[in-house]
Formats: C-alpha cells, structure tokens, sequence
C-alpha cells in the first residue's frame, strides 16, 4: 500500500468520526427539542424504557459520510467517475424513504410508517436505476462471481437484473429488521465496511476505498452515542441508508453474493423472521375455553394462535427474551460477522 492511498484511507475515516462525533450532541439535542421520539411497539415490552428515545439519528452518520466521500472524492480522485458517487447516491436515495417513514410515524405518533408495499415499489424502482447507471457506465457486467471457487456466472441480462434487484432490495430489509437494540445494526455493519475497504484496497477500486472508510468512520462514532444505553437510534432513516451502503458496495465490488458472508446476521435476521411468521400461519388454529369452544375477542372475533420457532423474532429479540443482555448480543453478533469477513476475505483473495 502506498503513502497517498494510506493517507486517504486514514484522512477519509478520521474526517467521517470526527464530523459524526462534533455534530452528535447538537443533533440529538435538536432532535429532542422537535419532539422526534421512537414509539416502541407494543410486544417489545423490554424496550418499554426507551419509550421516546430520539430517533433519525442516522443523519449523524449520513452527514459525516457524504460530506466526507464528496470531499476526499473532489480532491483525491481524478478523473471523477460515475462510480465515485453512484453508492453515496443509492444509499442517500434509501434513507430518504426512511426519512419519509420515520416521519409518518412521527406525525402518527404511533410505529406505523408507509406500508410495506409503498417501501417495497420506492426500493425496486431505486434498485433498477441503481443497476442500469453501474451497467450503462461499464462498471457492471450480467454475471455473479462465486467466491473460493474464483468463477463468474454469466446469466441474460433480464435475468440478472431480477436476481440482482432481489439481493438489493432484499439487503435493505435486511439491515433494517438488524436495528432492533442498541448498536447492533452499527455494530455488525462495522466489520462489513472494513471488509469492503480491504477489497477497494486489492481491486485498486478508490472510489470504493474512500466511502468504505467513511462508512467506517461515521458508524465508529454514531456508535459513541448508540451502544447501549443509546442516546438516540438511527431509525429507518439509518439503517435503510446502511441497507444501500452495504449492497451498493457488494455491486461496485462486482460481487454481490459475497453478502450471504459477510452479512450473514442480516440473513439469520431475516430468515428468523420469515420463517416464525410463516411457521405461525401455519399452525395457527382457534384457541379453545376449558369446555372445549371457540375464544372470541370483545368484537366477537374467534382468536387465534399458532406455534413459534422463536420465542421472539427477529433473531436479536429471541436472545433478549432468552436472557441475554443487548451488550452481549451486539458483541457476539459483531464477532460472528469478523469471523465471516475474514472468510470472506479468503475467500475473494485468488481473484486478486
């Protein structure tokens, strides 16, 4: 590694923490003072003591991020390149329909922001775009690279698209249910943006190098005032612009398949969803009185139940329940994801 792209490494990580952690006081006093609380939904009562917490606090990391990538982009990077702000862009383009949702469910007061088909529509169409600018700027090839293996899957384009807008979209969810307690979705998306600062470092990628050390930068200090207890969460607006850091990198990097690795708790996260919900309709049936008839509830309505795999999901809320502190979470999920990006690493490394 060179002096210049250590110096950029090192200037782009320390510029992003230090803007994160100056603005972060006054943020969160602002953020106090407009009455921008978190509602905390009603089978969370563990969480029932950070009823009002300051929300959207991802504008912390957000800002520190994107003055810093158009800043050290501006100066470092010559000639400036589709490439060098199409991830800032998708990730800014994701926060702001978490910015939207958190808002609605402010002016609500209540956790119910835009529905999941309005999120779903908004995310697809960002997902296209996204994937149509990388391709039409030749940064972008209709091909999967497997890792360990050092092969590519070439598939029509049609169909990468719908593969690829599935992964995008499917990411942003996915780190978005991992916000679940203080620090976890920081603290896992930590390693994840070291991983991608290690492969804009051997792919010689500086666009990548520089928004992977910013992301760094921004997440180690919007952690000062997230890890548990936390001062303010994120929001949607945080972590649906994590989503598209994190997936926008696996696409710049040309190896979106990478992210079953290196974001393997986003995956556990969401599967522990999917499957309880599923698992629960599956089995769900009338719940019956002692003498055998139907319950109904006070609008006449026969209750029902099903079974759960989970006492409680996402995964994060089962290990609570399980009695593990949100600290303990945060540690072991975040050392699980190193394990995995170190794997991960190897595993990409015969490409270079």
């Amino acid at each position: 590694m060179n002096t210049q792209l250590l110096l950029i490494i090192v200037g782009s990580l320390l510029a992003s923490f230090l803007i994160a952690a100056i603005i972060g006081k006054p943020l969160i006093a602002y953020l106090h003072k407009m009455h921008f609380g978190q509602q905390i939904l009603s089978y969370v009562p563990e969480h029932a003591g950070k009823q009002n917490t300051p929300t959207m606090g991802g504008f912390m990391f957000i800002i520190s991020i994107t003055v810093t990538v158009i800043a050290v982009n501006l100066i470092w990077v010559r000639p400036l390149s589709v490439q060098s702000f199409t991830v800032l862009a998708l990730a800014l383009c994701y926060g702001l329909i978490g910015f939207i949702d958190d808002s609605t469910k402010i002016r609500k007061k209540e956790n119910a922001g835009l529905t999941s088909g309005q999120k779903f529509a908004l995310q697809l169409v960002l997902a296209l775009v996204f994937l149509s600018v990388l391709h039409m700027g030749g940064y972008l090839m209709p091909s999967f690279y497997i890792p360990f293996v050092n092969v590519s899957l070439g598939l029509p384009w049609l169909v990468y698209v719908v593969i690829a807008a599935f992964i995008l979209v499917g990411c942003n969810n996915a780190v978005n249910l991992t916000d679940g307690i203080d620090g976890l979705a920081a603290g896992v998306t930590l390693p994840v943006s070291v991983f991608f600062l290690a492969v804009g470092v051997l792919s010689g990628n500086l666009p990548v190098v520089i928004f992977s050390a910013a992301l760094a930068g921004g997440l180690i200090g919007f952690l000062i005032f997230n890890f548990n207890p936390a001062k303010v969460f994120m929001g949607d607006t945080g972590s649906l612009f994590l989503g598209g850091a994190v997936a926008g990198l696996a696409f710049a990097c040309d190896m979106p398949l990478i992210l079953v690795l290196v974001g393997l708790i986003y995956v556990a996260e969401t599967l522990s969803d999917i499957l309880q919900v599923s698992y629960y309709k599956m089995t769900k049936k009338p719940v019956l009185d002692d003498n055998g008839n139907p319950v109904r509830d006070a609008n006449g309505t026969i209750r029902m139940e099903g079974k759960r795999i989970f006492k409680k999901a996402p995964l994060h809320h089962h290990f609570q329940v399980s009695g593990w502190g949100e600290k303990k979470i945060v540690f072991v999920f975040g050392g699980i994801t190193i394990l995995m990006c170190i794997l991960a690493y190897f595993g990409i490394l015969p490409r270079y």
